[in-house]
């Protein structure tokens, strides 16, 4: 089968298309014919070898952690998925034609593949993140960068909730943002006095690691009330880096109940096939989404 690795770290060049051998799905897990792999920030982030000291990967290495499709074996002790059925999830190397799914959920009707692909992880730090932000129903959510894949799963599941958002994105982002509910402003030089303009903030979020951590700990007036997932000197300002994941199955299964609600839709900005990854690597470190990319096999 083809898969997309990195046997050093380094730029997207080090990534390349390679012939391996297919996985198996071990006991608790499937394995799945893939279709589409959500494109994160953390992809590029184990790639340049940001994470060797908290999230060590042996190389050389597959890319990847989202993908949707369709189940093709089925491991030791799991109940409930048949192979055909049609399921999107979390495991390991998902730019590839082969994967294996450690957590997964069927696909809600109506998605497609590369729709699906780009749930699950995005789904689950916005679960994560508001919590650790300690936001309530009834007060203002800052978020900053939020436009992108995380960022539109956290303004909607906040309005679901009763949180007020106020949205930093770019200029063409503005309109989306105001779209999913939120308060918009842009980003750059003045910011900080444009969101005191829109109201006051209870908690933030830096989902861009744009170098904004002091100003959120300003804008709150609490520290505790601060959470990045991109910026890991966020602690030395006393807020918080947040980079463990949680309870996918349970993110999965919030993203069911919400997409069935209709309270959840997070549109594909772009789409590359396998043999692009190295360019969806570029365009996602370079920001500015509207929603989601995605590899599709």
């Amino acid at each position: 089968m083809k898969r997309v690795s990195f046997a050093e770290f380094g730029g997207p060049d080090v990534l390349h298309l390679t012939d391996a051998e297919e996985p198996h799905a071990g006991p608790g897990r499937i394995r799945v014919a893939v279709r589409a792999a959500g494109v994160n920030p953390v992809d590029w982030r184990i790639r340049e070898g940001q994470f060797q000291k908290v999230r060590p990967v042996e190389l050389p290495a597959g890319v990847g952690q989202d993908a949707a499709g369709v189940v093709d074996e089925v491991g030791a002790g799991v109940d409930g998925v048949e192979v055909g059925d049609l399921v999107f999830g979390r495991g390991e190397s998902t730019y590839a034609e082969s994967a294996v799914l450690s957590a997964w959920a069927r696909i809600p009707e109506g998605l497609t593949f590369e729709e699906a692909a780009g749930y699950p992880s995005v789904v689950e730090t916005a679960l994560r993140i508001i919590g650790e932000a300690g936001v309530e129903p009834g007060q203002t959510l800052l978020v900053s960068g939020a436009s992108g894949g995380v960022g539109s799963a956290v303004l909607q599941i906040a309005r679901d909730r009763g949180i007020s958002v106020i949205g930093t994105a770019g200029a063409a982002n503005q309109d989306y943002v105001r779209s999913l509910g939120a308060l918009a402003t842009t980003y750059g030089e003045g910011w900080g006095e444009r969101v005191r303009r829109l109201g006051r903030v209870d908690a933030a979020l830096d989902l861009a690691g744009s170098g904004v951590i002091r100003e959120l700990v300003e804008l709150t007036g609490d520290p505790r009330k601060v959470v990045s997932i991109a910026d890991l000197g966020a602690p030395e300002f006393g807020a918080r880096f947040s980079g463990v994941t949680g309870d996918v199955s349970g993110a999965l299964a919030e993203a069911v109940d919400l997409i069935a609600r209709g309270k959840l839709h997070i549109p594909v900005e772009k789409s590359y096939a396998l043999a692009e990854a190295a360019a969806a690597h570029v365009d996602s470190r370079a920001g500015h989404a509207r929603g989601r990319r995605v590899v599709v096999v």
